[in-house]
């Protein structure tokens, strides 16, 4: 009589577990950022990424939050043709993120302009003034009529692109790469581009370089080690502290009750729905 030999079936079942483990690794070689082990190794879903600010859906929603403290209206496509004094000493503000004739931002608008419209150009009798009143609060060269032709360029798509190009090339990119390059994710990064926008990235110390050097000296941003929770309240502080030197600025809800609050809710991802309050007013973005 043949001896049953235990071997083979051995062999058997070690190829079956070995088969098995192979099976439960696959998903973490081929969909690694889709799968993760736990502490006691067991394998679980991943939650899902955030994407920055690059997204075209977190970059409209980063869009409607600037418009909320700059234009108090979420429709932030409306205000291509918004200009006023506002009494700031800035002389002109306007368009979609409130450019500037006493920074020199609106000239830098009205100069891309006339490259994309170079001919029956209506705001291209403004720039010697504009140029003139850069770093003033004064209206010298563009009262009575500068308001209107504003209005009037705002009926032209052209002149959308020119205030979309000039905001992503001196506020929204250097913010988000910047951000990005700090460690922080889309909230982190919404807060960079709401600062630049209103202080500007100048090297001042109520620059947002400035304002950033201040927060580096109470945190490290995440690319450095340091908690981005803690770092963003540090970034917060440092450019309240800012706001409040400056007697037009004194009103800092855009951080109290906007950006603070989605910090202090964890949604480091700007994630919807979103509702905050700007200057008394309350806003929402439900989907």
């Amino acid at each position: 009589m043949k001896q049953f030999s235990a071997r083979p079936f051995a062999r058997k079942w070690l190829a079956i577990l070995a088969l098995a483990a192979i099976l439960v690794s696959v998903p973490l070689l081929i969909l690694p950022h889709v799968f993760e082990r736990s502490g006691n190794n067991t394998l679980l879903m991943k939650p899902p990424q955030a994407s920055d600010l690059y997204d075209p859906a977190k970059k409209e929603i980063a869009m409607q939050l600037v418009s909320s403290a700059e234009n108090s209206s979420t429709d932030w496509r409306a205000q291509y043709a918004y200009i006023e004094d506002i009494g700031d000493n800035r002389g002109y503000t306007a368009g979609i993120i409130g450019f500037t004739s006493g920074t020199g931002d609106m000239l830098k608008v009205v100069q891309y302009y006339i490259l994309l419209r170079p001919d029956n150009n209506v705001l291209a009798k403004y720039v010697p003034a504009l140029q003139k009143v850069v770093g003033t609060p004064l209206h010298d060269g563009l009262d009575p009529t500068f308001v209107v032709d504003w209005k009037t360029a705002a009926n032209d798509p052209l002149f959308h692109q020119a205030q979309d190009h000039i905001r992503d090339e001196m506020y929204f990119d250097p913010a988000v790469t910047k951000a990005k390059s700090d460690g922080l994710g889309p909230l982190g990064q919404f807060i960079y581009f709401d600062a630049i926008v209103m202080h500007g990235p100048g090297n001042g110390p109520n620059s947002f370089s400035g304002i950033r050097a201040a927060a580096l000296t109470n945190a490290r941003p995440p690319s450095q080690g340091g908690d981005e929770v803690v770092y963003l309240k540090a970034f917060l502080d440092a450019r309240k502290a800012s706001m409040l030197t400056d007697p037009d600025r004194f009103d800092t809800s855009r951080i109290d009750t906007e950006q603070r609050l989605f910090l202090e809710q964890g949604n480091l991802g700007l994630n919807l729905p979103l509702n905050w309050q700007t200057y008394g007013d309350h806003f929402s973005i439900l989907k």
